[in-house]
């Protein structure tokens, strides 16, 4: 039974396709909140202003925030929860299709679609201009923010560290996670498009910028955020962290409500919201091109058979994608949304990184990276990144993986707890991209000969054949300068 017959793929190079298109089932729900808010704004007055609308409970209603203490709820909170996803009382109630968010989400597909459809140079056109336009709007927000009453307040605290969370181990279990998914590490996306790279592309100097520029991008964010954090602080005379919070509640519920108050809001606001857009776009065109690509490179002869032309398979792709992500767009799915990305984004996403940096760092092994990058650059990597791929980072890796493990905490919604069933959805949903891991195991084990022992030997033994290519000699080289420097810095 152990040994029954596998798929053809398996293992951790299909579980990120997979977790990718996971991914991409539910991301475009934001994509489509970003739009209804973008045409909500251009309204005479921001609806999302006052308590006098239809939507609102207007005894629990009020305009700006109030102590936490104090159970009531601002306009921004009750245009969200009540106008934008109507929202039920918990997972078990779908309460119908939102028809409006609905339309919305078709919208993004076809956006996504046909900046897509043609390949990656149609993609890297478009990314030129939604990867370049948000930096505009976020330094002119900054400009702005800096100048309002009570901003110092909120940039203080964004850069004030607070100790006692700084040793609490969740948080930076939740850091590695953001930091996965701003850069979209082990969601195959960077192995996706580096594909299109010339060979002797230089992919250290490009690895560089990309880490700077997304560490520059996320502290640049967190002082346009808190900025003006400290702005809404200071008008309402609360502590920040009473206005602070995370999730999607920060850019759908507190900014919005902070850019009711700016000067010329009608200006800030659709700016604001285009620039959500466009930075969302960056990431589904990133995590589309996964499966995309996986469906071309496996199956896309065999298909281009029926079909001849390969743009319906990227429509494919993206029609069963949209038909999945219904269920976030009923009026009880905001919790089926947070399901989602709790399980995938942060559970799944910790086990794919960990494995992919073992078979990588551990079965591949640094000597053959260092010696497939010379080929590439001319020049092996530094001393450096070596000690980062064989010690490091499976260390940290391994670290982050047992830390997430013993700090699990089961998904809320604000004060909403989960049923015990829809727990079981979740490790499921995660289950969905991990089981290829041990699946890809159990099918490299079963195809070799001989013993068990000798089975797992060659299953961990890399086939790709350096030998034709490069010296046996240099490789001997590579693997006794990397055994001394490792003796030498345990001794």
């Amino acid at each position: 039974m152990l040994c029954a017959k596998q798929g053809p793929k398996a293992g951790v190079g299909l579980a990120t396709v997979v977790i990718s298109f996971v991914f991409t089932t539910y991301y475009n729900v934001l994509m489509s909140w970003s739009l209804y808010y973008f045409f909500n704004s251009f309204e005479a007055t921001l609806p999302w202003k006052s308590c006098n609308n239809t939507w609102n409970v207007v005894e629990n209603c009020s305009r700006g925030f109030v102590d936490k203490d104090v159970y009531l709820q601002s306009a921004s909170q009750q245009f969200f929860d009540y106008r934008l996803l109507e929202k039920t009382a918990g997972i078990e109630e779908s309460g119908g299709i939102r028809w409006e968010l609905f339309g919305y989400l078709i919208f993004a597909w076809v956006i996504v679609y046909l900046c897509i459809f043609k390949g990656v140079k149609s993609t890297g056109k478009v990314v030129y201009f939604t990867a370049i336009f948000p930096y505009f709007v976020l330094f002119a927000l900054l400009i702005n923010n800096l100048q309002l009453p009570g901003a110092k307040k909120g940039i203080l605290y964004f850069v004030t560290p607070v100790w006692s969370k700084l040793f609490t181990v969740k948080v930076w279990v939740n850091a590695a996670a953001q930091v996965f998914n701003s850069i979209g590490i082990a969601f195959g996306s960077q192995i996706s498009l580096a594909s299109y790279n010339k060979f002797n592309n230089n992919i250290l100097r490009d690895t560089l910028i990309v880490s700077l520029t997304n560490s520059f991008t996320s502290i640049l964010a967190g002082f346009v955020i808190f900025s003006a954090v400290g702005y809404m602080a200071n008008i309402y005379n609360l502590p920040v962290d009473n206005i602070a919070t995370d999730g999607p509640g920060l850019v759908f519920v507190v900014y919005p409500e902070i850019l009711s108050t700016m000067p010329v809001s009608q200006l800030w606001a659709p700016l604001f919201f285009f620039m959500l857009l466009c930075l969302g776009l960056d990431s589904q065109f990133a995590t589309v091109e996964v499966a995309v690509a996986f469906v071309k490179d496996e199956y896309g002869p065999r298909i281009l058979q029926y079909i001849k032309r390969e743009e319906l398979i990227t429509l494919a792709v993206c029609l069963v994608s949209f038909l999945l992500g219904l269920p976030h767009i009923t009026k009880g799915g905001i919790y089926v949304f947070q399901l989602m990305d709790h399980y995938t984004a942060v559970v799944s996403l910790v086990f794919l990184a960990f494995f992919e940096v073992l078979a990588v760092c551990w079965i591949f092994g640094v000597s053959r990276i260092s010696i497939m990058i010379k080929k590439m650059l001319g020049k092996a990597p530094n001393l450096y990144f070596r000690i980062c791929w064989m010690v490091l980072c499976p260390i940290l890796m391994l670290v982050i993986l047992i830390s997430s493990i013993a700090q699990y905490t089961p998904v809320h919604y604000g004060k909403y707890s989960y049923p015990a069933w829809s727990e079981w959805v979740g490790w499921a949903v995660s289950l969905i991209s991990i089981v290829w891991i041990p699946l890809g195991a159990i099918q490299e084990i079963c195809k070799n000969k001989g013993s068990f022992r000798q089975r797992l030997k060659t299953a961990i033994t890399p086939t790709v054949d350096l030998g034709a290519e490069y010296p046996s000699s240099e490789k001997q080289n590579l693997d006794l300068q990397m055994s001394e420097t490792l003796l030498s810095s345990v001794v």
